[in-house]
């Protein structure tokens, strides 16, 4: 049977363009063409505590072995490598929104093969990591925020916000030693519902995880809180 005409105008002009090469496309979420996505640096086989790169998949780096983190598991679905160290630069200081879609959206395929594996890690509750209010005037939005809103809607999870804000603004920890990074972080976060957080499992969304102390510093705070457990969900964990 031959297709009618307005169904192959619909397929020829509603195909969406790769945002990494430009290539017409037909896949809608992400927007990527085959070859870009297959490219993407993938995050395989990492640490399951701190999403580190390891040889093997859901084994312990001897950093989380020796000094565990308070969040018990961390998961990314890329490493923090071009073209994705280019992508969310421009989605965070840049203002590039379609950036912004298509992290989540990758966020999403990662996250549902995860808890497809892993369904006893799924948490009860998703929260984003805040910004200092200051800060997030400035910058007109909370990155981690708007990951989490597509995140929240694909896989049925309930997101909070405000529930975990900033306290203090701090200094970036870009240059900072370990002592260093640990002080700056400290008393850095405030629950402002201990009622919504006890007792419950819950993931913490982010851009990028690079050593994990502000994961850290955020994490303990829930749990003094009273949450459960807390996990880490990033787009992208650096090498």
């Amino acid at each position: 049977m031959k297709e009618p005409k307005v169904y192959n105008w619909l397929i020829n002009n509603l195909s969406a363009y790769c945002l990494l090469c430009g290539l017409k496309t037909r896949h809608r979420e992400p927007t990527l063409c085959s070859g870009c996505l297959a490219d993407l640096p993938w995050l395989h086989a990492y640490c399951r505590q701190c999403a580190l790169p390891l040889p093997q998949a859901d084994s312990l780096c001897g950093q989380c072995l020796n000094r565990p983190p308070p969040f018990v598991y961390a998961t990314a679905p890329l490493l923090y490598r071009f073209p994705v160290n280019s992508l969310i630069p421009a989605f965070k200081y840049h203002r590039q929104a379609a950036y912004g879609r298509l992290l989540s959206q990758l966020m999403i395929l990662g996250l549902s093969d995860y808890l497809e594996q892993h369904p006893e890690r799924r948490p009860e509750l998703l929260l984003a990591m805040p910004m200092h209010p200051t800060r997030q005037s400035q910058r007109g939005y909370n990155q981690a925020f708007e990951l989490a809103r597509p995140v929240s809607r694909a896989l049925g999870i309930t997101l909070q916000q405000n529930v975990l804000q900033r306290s203090r603004a701090t200094q970036t920890q870009q240059g900072l030693n370990a002592q260093e990074r640990r002080r700056n972080l400290a008393g850095a976060f405030h629950c402002s519902s201990p009622a919504v957080v006890k007792d419950r499992d819950i993931a913490l969304i982010d851009d990028v995880m690079t050593t994990g102390f502000t994961a850290a510093e955020a994490s303990r705070t829930l749990l003094s809180a009273g949450a459960r457990s807390v996990q880490l969900w990033c787009a992208a964990r650096t090498p």
